[in-house]
């Protein structure tokens, strides 16, 4: 979780008004901070994630200012008209293809606020940009180069220039090789035939994204003028780390200037502050809050967490949200923000009407007696992460991708996509522990994820129980009979089993499972293709059921 030191006289700057100590630490927990440590003069807190426009004195200050009262309703950020150009080559289209931009006039950057922006940039590197994969940041000096600027790719040893806190030029290879930052986010450009660079009109470097900003552009507290950079491989993400950065820099007391960027099939401006704007049903916010308010009463809780709010319709609520607030996505979390400024110390707890007698949810009933009926058959049972990647989940098993369900910002590449079923990480569990005697017979029970598009998450949660037999004569006869057993074990008393064809499985030797005429799951020996894209040498029998369908 990311963490913000918060010097009291430093944020009373930025809040126009005096606070003191313990007033920050009372009032800070409300708007989503956790106190980590309270000193003399300053308070440590520690934020969300999905807050990441709480990485700067200003994010926090604007969102205090509104919970206090002090400064409610929607911040208006002017973005001037300006004469600057960006043009996106297109040998940049399979390197790092997004570039956005903005110009920052007249800012006046004294020490703190130099230590600020640059943990701002650190922040937005980790929760949006993803280690700099998704996105990464650079601020520049504009006053020592010249626009237009041209993002391009050029061949590693054609070009040179002095990095940042170097003092010799190097050419793209060498900083790869031999600067400490290239060498630690080298994996990024590395695996290209030409490396991504950002120069100006005169040909002078500004930066090699994502790698690191040339010397010549370094960003002191002198610097009046700065050019903003986003470079990525996530859009949004480029988009979103643009506006945080923007805005953030407009509060400290600079004037943003819209940049045009030219890509070979189209043109945008950045920075685009546009509010988003979505609708809040007022009974929908009662409800799950646990309150009951009035339109307006609604407008000005949200007015207070720093959002356009205005009646359109009886029990209609038309909210603008800005851009610098990443993490509204659907209407509830409209509804949190109902809460926040409504204050969560107002809610009073209540006791359940009716007075009931706990018991085990039926699925986890049902999921209890499945382990037990698996391990006295013999398996070992395992616990791997709902999330996984297509690559594991499809390509290893022989599968097209269908109906799958992504992260909109994932942590990393490994970990994209939320898992339909449990046999593919089975599959890996053997791999990895393929140095360990066999035979070998593992299983889940756990949940998966499928599209439903009746329901309101667009995504539902199924039960299933996989296992997996491997040694040198695992076969469809024995994993079926564990099938069999299974089924048997669970109270059923008929069952089919028709032969089918799935590409995990060899062809002749797997079969769809029948209850009651739905198909519950298959079972078979897995594809030998299979079995050596997972390293295997053992052959490997396997089933996977949907509990669901026989709870």
């Amino acid at each position: 979780m990311p963490v913000i030191t918060l010097n009291r006289e430093r944020l009373c700057r930025f809040l126009g008004r005096e606070i003191t100590v313990q007033e920050m630490a009372k009032q800070l927990p409300w708007i989503g901070f956790d106190i980590e440590e309270v000193g003399g003069d300053y308070v440590k807190v520690e934020f969300n994630p999905n807050r990441i426009d709480f990485c700067s004195y200003a994010g926090v200050a604007r969102a205090l200012k509104g919970f206090m009262g002090w400064e409610t309703g929607l911040p208006k950020y002017k973005v001037k008209r300006g004469e600057t150009v960006l043009h996106i080559d297109k040998a940049v289209s399979g390197v790092r293809p997004y570039m956005l931009a903005a110009v920052i006039r007249n800012v006046k950057l004294d020490e703190d606020d130099m230590v600020d922006l640059m943990e701002m940039q650190e922040d937005l590197h980790w929760g949006v940009g993803r280690d700099r994969r998704k996105a990464s940041i650079g601020v520049h000096n504009l006053d020592v180069v010249e626009p237009p600027f041209t993002f391009t790719a050029v061949e590693p040893d054609s070009v040179r220039f002095v990095p940042l806190d170097k003092t010799e030029e190097m050419s793209l290879r060498e900083i790869i090789e031999k600067h400490e930052k290239g060498k630690a986010y080298s994996h990024l450009v590395d695996w290209a035939a030409k490396y991504p660079l950002l120069v100006d009109r005169d040909g002078k470097v500004l930066s090699m994204p994502p790698i690191i900003n040339g010397e010549l552009t370094r960003v002191s507290g002198q610097t009046r003028n700065l050019f903003l950079d986003i470079t990525g491989m996530d859009y949004r993400a480029v988009e979103k780390s643009l506006h945080v950065l923007a805005t953030a820099l407009a509060d400290m007391g600079g004037e943003i200037e819209a940049v045009k960027v030219k890509y070979p099939d189209h043109s945008v401006v950045s920075p685009d502050l546009t509010p988003e704007k979505m609708r809040l049903r007022v009974s929908y916010a009662n409800e799950l809050v646990g309150v009951r308010l009035s339109e307006k009463q609604v407008i000005k809780c949200l007015e207070r967490c720093r959002l356009g709010a205005r009646k359109v319709g009886e029990g209609v609520v038309e909210v603008a949200v800005p851009a610098y607030r990443i993490d509204v996505l659907h209407e509830v979390d409209l509804v949190e923000e109902v809460a926040i400024g409504y204050g969560y110390q107002r809610l009073k707890p209540t006791f359940p009407k009716s007075v009931t007698v706990g018991q085990e949810h039926p699925a986890y009933r049902l999921a209890n007696l499945v382990r037990k009926i698996m391990t006295g058959l013999g398996f070992t049972e395992v616990t791997n992460f709902t999330l996984t990647n297509e690559r594991w989940h499809y390509e290893m098993m022989r599968r097209k991708p269908e109906n799958v369900v992504k992260l909109a910002n994932p942590v990393s590449a490994e970990y994209s996509i939320a898992r339909q079923e449990l046999l593919p990480g089975l599959m890996k569990n053997l791999m990895d522990n393929k140095h360990e005697s066999f035979p070998q017979r593992l299983f889940e029970v756990s949940d998966v994820m499928h599209i439903n598009m009746k329901l309101e998450t667009r995504c539902e949660r199924l039960l299933h129980v996989a296992a997996v037999s491997s040694h040198a004569t695992a076969n469809f006869t024995e994993i079926k009979s564990c099938v069999e057993a299974l089924l048997a074990n669970l109270g059923l008393k008929r069952w089919k089993m028709k032969a089918t064809e799935q590409p995990s499985f060899l062809e002749g030797r797997s079969a769809a499972v029948y209850v009651k005429g739905r198909r519950i799951g298959l079972l078979g020996e897995v594809h030998p293709e299979v079995l050596n894209n997972f390293e295997l040498e053992n052959q490997v029998s396997a089933f996977e059921i949907n509990l669901e369908e026989i709870a």
